[in-house]
């Protein structure tokens, strides 16, 4: 798993290691994983990764194999989150943003991909977000990098069903984690967009320590998830993200009954 330092990664792998599984744990600064490891030191591995660079994706899988001979399930985690208008938002942000959290989950997607074949069993667990279905003023950035993966691994699933592999797009709400404190990155404000944004960076500065959302739940909801005959493709947790998720969906087909027959009114 990839992000195990905090977060919803650090769950997993606590979860995973008390129901007796083995746990590949990755992160860019391993020292943070080493209670882990001291605590079961024969079905932890720690593994050094900054998903940004496909060749310490290619090791921390070659590693994994090398220990535990295969993997049953890709958690991609890691990731963090941009708080600022678009015009706010530097393009080397922006590309950073994305080279994280959608270039990494894929590095490591690719990575690990041959073995999963091989084995013609396992999932890939991609952690994206309820902002992975729609997007607000002040999480374009981040946004655009969830619906990217969103939008990867909804064609994923269809591309590895054969194989007898499943794909699942976690869409997590507000949880307290440390995402608010340690892994938002807030833009130089415009005075075009203190009002605008405003209530965004408030909200993001203020919501630490307060989300309603339980990460110690989240291992559980998705093991359940995957464990289902029919596994969803995408598992909305949070009853924040249950509800904006609906509301968001209702009005996409409001607007579609409202304008079908313009739509359909195009063709030859």
């Amino acid at each position: 798993m990839t992000g195990a330092s905090s977060g919803f990664g650090r769950a997993f792998a606590q979860h995973a290691l008390d129901r007796g599984y083995r746990v590949v744990a990755t992160a860019r600064h391993v020292a943070k994983l080493a209670d882990l490891a001291a605590a079961a030191p024969d079905r932890v591995l720690l593994q050094p990764l900054d998903v940004t660079v496909p060749a310490q994706a290619e090791a921390a899988v070659a590693a994994a194999l090398a220990r535990f001979g295969r993997i049953d399930v890709l958690f991609n985690n890691a990731g963090y989150g941009i708080v600022g208008a678009v015009e706010e938002t530097p393009d080397a942000e922006l590309r950073a943003q994305m080279e994280t959290n959608f270039f990494g989950a894929v590095n490591v997607t690719r990575a690990a991909l041959p073995a999963l074949r091989r084995q013609r069993s396992g999932a890939i667990v991609n952690v994206s977000s309820m902002g992975g279905q729609m997007s607000f003023g002040g999480f374009g950035a981040y946004s655009a990098s969830k619906f990217a993966l969103e939008g990867l691994s909804e064609a994923l699933a269809q591309e590895l069903a054969p194989f007898g592999l499943k794909v699942l797009i976690v869409e997590p709400g507000a949880f307290r984690t440390s995402f608010a404190a340690d892994a938002l990155k807030h833009m130089p404000m415009l005075d075009a967009y203190r009002d605008i944004v405003g209530g965004t960076r408030a909200f993001a500065h203020g919501m630490h320590g307060t989300q309603a959302g339980n990460p110690a739940q989240v291992p559980a909801a998705v093991e359940l998830a995957l464990a289902a005959p029919t596994t969803p493709l995408r598992l909305q947790l949070g009853a924040d993200a249950v509800d904006a998720v609906r509301a968001h969906a209702e009005r996409l087909l409001q607007d579609l009954a409202a304008w079908e027959q313009v739509g359909r009114d195009t063709a030859f």
